[in-house]
């Protein structure tokens, strides 16, 4: 899930530095690319991976 979360960010990254947009001084091109950053990061941890090492 953090994995397609990281890719839509990455994409609106890649869209805003195209047309030039930043909205505001907080949700610029480097934000969305930190975030999608800290996104894979949090998929590459395993979390939210669906899967328990634990026997039920």
């Amino acid at each position: 899930m953090f994995a397609l979360v990281a890719a839509l960010l990455f994409v609106l990254a890649l869209v805003f530095e195209i047309a030039g947009l930043a909205v505001g001084g907080v949700l610029t091109v480097t934000t969305l690319a930190v975030a999608g950053l800290v996104c894979v990061a949090v998929h590459l941890m395993g979390v939210g991976a669906g899967w328990s090492v634990l026997k039920k």
